[in-house]
């Protein structure tokens, strides 16, 4: 299921989202670790793209890049990004079996509702090619909520995160911590995980 009021006010705030995130994906080691992780020329799933940095990068690193959002605004802007191959989908079009060396899942399956996320992290499982690498960055806490300007987010303690990436099939290899401020100028305490299928 998708949340229209989120895919609306992301569609409403994309450049300023793209301002303020921008320099951060670029900087992130997360993602560095995904792109020397993966073979050279290897194809790769940025889900929930948002304007593209990420992507960006990827491509910069001669990876292939598919780079899907639910936002068409966001979809717009990552797609003028050299190499970055984009399109609008949901987590509902999640497919595929073995089809990518990586997948860069960076705050965006947190908009998912807590029970639509074993079937999205299933797929995702299927989508990668066997030992392909997955990094998936959520808010920490619990239970669903809006933020201040109404986009629908739901939280994950480290063990049920985890829990739930081990069901799917993932070997998990790395857990990071952090806080930063969101897009509604709200500080949150956020988990990331690298594993591999």
């Amino acid at each position: 299921m998708t949340d229209s009021e989120t895919i609306r006010v992301y569609d409403q705030k994309a450049g300023e989202y793209a301002d303020m995130t921008d320099e951060f994906n670029q900087a992130d080691p997360r993602l560095l670790e995904l792109i020397q992780g993966c073979p050279k020329g290897g194809r790769v799933l940025d889900l929930g793209c948002g304007p593209g940095a990420s992507s960006a990068q990827m491509a910069a690193a001669g990876l292939t890049v598919d780079a899907t959002d639910a936002s068409s605004a966001m979809v717009e802007m990552a797609a003028k990004h050299p190499g970055v191959t984009a399109w609008q989908a949901t987590f509902d079009d999640i497919s595929g079996e073995s089809v990518y060396d990586g997948i860069w899942a960076n705050f965006c399956l947190l908009h998912a509702p807590r029970n639509d996320m074993p079937r999205h992290l299933s797929a995702l499982h299927n989508a990668l090619k066997p030992g392909g690498l997955f990094f998936i960055g959520l808010k920490l806490g619990t239970g669903e909520a809006r933020d201040k300007i109404g986009r629908l987010y739901t939280y994950y303690s480290q063990d049920e995160l985890e829990g739930l990436l081990s069901q799917a099939g993932f070997t998990i290899e790395n857990t990071r911590f952090g806080s930063g401020a969101g897009l509604d100028g709200s500080v949150s305490d956020w988990i990331s995980v690298s594993a591999h299928a």
